[in-house]
């Protein structure tokens, strides 16, 4: 269905129907939208309206309407309106995981300028930023994924070379942080279940995934905050189920990750169900 018409002096958040590994919204935001901020995906996206403007590796960046966006995992970023007439976006969020799925273990591939207007990433980027009403199948998100890591590190000049690493030790490593992320997880376990020590762990991590496993296990922990407060669960009960010491660490890490605190995300989200 068509998204309904929200205010125009109204910051709204719209999200797709969720898929294995990636996020997808469309948004709006007047004056500054997010605070400072990483995560643990690629953030790909278009402006649609507007001037889309943020801080990222040691410069400003202005993106302009059919611009492409790419920000790396784990690289600092905010946003905010270039002008006062606001602007407006698609994003997908993607799991480095499934970049890995078609590079077969090389090294992430890595743009340095945020903003792009190279034709092969808008013509790879087409399927996956289409307006938030389409439900992409299975099938059609696993070939535009594969085409998008391809023109990434075609982009990136890239030599298909594997990494300098342990692919399967990362692996594994991330497997078993998804399946125990509302728990504390010992270094020592780590090390057992995937044989390399911690130090080599983290790197084959960052090679592999772009994020260090301490980071990856906030990110499930935060990315299940999220779920239980869109279904009602009070912020505090969500932190304590998910492994967060309390609501405040929680929080500070909600802000660390997604630029805004757990309450005005809910709002600038809800904004658009009210409608």
């Amino acid at each position: 269905m068509p998204r309904k018409p929200v205010a125009a002096c109204q910051d709204w958040i719209s999200h797709a129907k969720t898929a294995d590994g990636i996020e997808r919204i469309e948004a709006w935001f007047q004056g500054n939208a997010y605070a400072m901020h990483r995560h643990d995906t690629y953030a790909i996206g278009r402006t649609l309206a507007g001037v889309q403007s943020f801080n990222y590796r040691r410069g400003r960046r202005d993106s302009l309407p059919g611009n492409t966006i790419v920000l790396h995992p784990d690289e600092p970023h905010d946003g905010q309106a270039g002008t006062g007439e606001g602007f407006r976006y698609r994003m997908i969020y993607i799991e480095p995981a499934l970049f890995q799925d078609a590079l077969g273990g090389c090294a992430l591939p890595f743009l340095d300028g945020g903003v792009t207007n190279d034709p092969r990433l808008a013509a790879a980027t087409e399927t996956l930023l289409q307006g938030i009403g389409h439900t992409l199948e299975p099938l059609e998100q696993s070939d535009a994924l594969a085409e998008l890591a391809h023109a990434l590190a075609a982009v990136a000049g890239q030599p298909r070379v594997r990494g300098k690493g342990d692919y399967l030790a990362a692996r594994r490593a991330r497997e078993y942080l998804n399946a125990n992320f509302t728990r504390t997880v010992a270094l020592d376990e780590l090390e057992m279940i995937t044989g390399r020590d911690r130090w080599s762990l983290s790197h084959d991590f960052r090679t592999y995934y772009g994020t260090s496993p301490y980071r990856y296990l906030t990110m499930r922990r935060l990315d299940a905050v999220r779920r239980m407060a869109l279904s009602g669960v009070p912020l505090a009960i969500a932190a304590a189920d998910t492994g967060f010491a309390d609501q405040s660490h929680m929080t500070r890490h909600f802000v660390k990750t997604f630029g805004q605190t757990p309450g005005h995300w809910l709002q600038v989200v809800s904004a658009v169900r009210r409608a």
